[in-house]
């Protein structure tokens, strides 16, 4: 185990930039939160926002070339879009309550994003440019957790419309709208296969929460995990046979990995602090 960052401040997010040579974060090592970078071995810290800011939650194209972000620099949280070195900043969302982390086209084109106007929390997206911005979704309930599948077609959500949180899809300029999962749990965070062909997603129900896969039209929902305690964040493996998560069965939070059908369970890590959130390296 190697400690990358040596600070006072609070250090969060990592995001590794899909060449696997840097990891974004944001920390408060200056006295308020703003987005760094890093080599892979912890070298080069450089700041990128400014020091009167307060920037968050770093997701990088895949590209590598840019970097979107949460800032509460105007009085609010607005999506701003940077370049990798921190120049050419572009501010996406404009003075509107509860935007959220923005998720890259897998062609770098385009960001899908959460943000609450005209009083609903709904799904929206843009260029990357901050142009052609457009709703996707409107409904009363709450829509979140979009994720765009890896052609860039479709993109599969969470919503609150029928009573609980189900999970539905819609074509990536918002028709099409499909409802994927029908049960009493709450189902949230939808996670695309790397061929597209499966969503994994969590469910919530009995005090309990535990991670499931299905067909990309909703057909065979296969729970995966059986355990007190809640398992969440399923992360497929580039190569689709697995998927690692985090999971709090043995009293903490810890990294366990699994055949993508349940099987071979295998714990990760072993720690008495929580170990949350995996997040698989992409294929060079």
């Amino acid at each position: 185990i190697t400690r990358l960052t040596n600070s006072f401040g609070a250090d969060g997010d990592p995001a590794w930039s899909p060449d696997g040579d840097r990891i974004a974060f944001y920390s408060d090592r200056e006295g308020n939160r703003g987005i760094y970078v890093m080599n892979a071995d912890g070298a080069a810290v450089t700041r990128l926002t400014g020091t009167g800011d307060t920037d968050t939650s770093p997701v990088w194209s895949p590209d590598a070339d840019r970097i979107a972000f949460v800032s509460g620099r105007q009085d609010g949280h607005d999506i701003y879009v940077m370049n990798a070195d921190g120049s050419g900043l572009i501010r996406l969302t404009l003075d509107v309550p509860g935007a959220a982390v923005p998720v890259w086209s897998p062609d770098g084109r385009r960001l899908v994003f959460v943000t609450q106007r005209a009083g609903n929390i709904d799904i929206y997206i843009a260029n990357a440019d901050a142009s052609g911005q457009a709703r996707l979704t409107s409904d009363p309930a709450v829509d979140k957790f979009p994720a765009w599948s890896p052609d860039g077609s479709r993109i599969a959500f969470a919503s609150e419309r029928d009573g609980n949180s189900e999970i539905y899809v819609i074509n990536a300029d918002g028709s099409g709208l499909t409802r994927l999962t029908e049960s009493a749990a709450s189902d949230v965070r939808p996670v695309w296969s790397p061929d597209g062909t499966f969503i994994a997603f969590e469910s919530y129900g009995d005090g309990n929460g535990d991670i499931y896969v299905m067909s990309a039209d909703g057909s065979g929902p296969n729970r995966l995990t059986v355990a007190d305690g809640v398992n969440s964040s399923p992360s497929w493996s580039p190569d689709g046979t697995r998927i690692a998560f985090q999971s709090s069965r043995d009293g903490d939070v810890d990294i366990y990995l699994m055949d993508a059908n349940g099987s071979n369970l295998i714990r990760l890590t072993d720690d008495s602090a929580a170990d949350k959130h995996p997040v698989w390296s992409p294929l060079p």
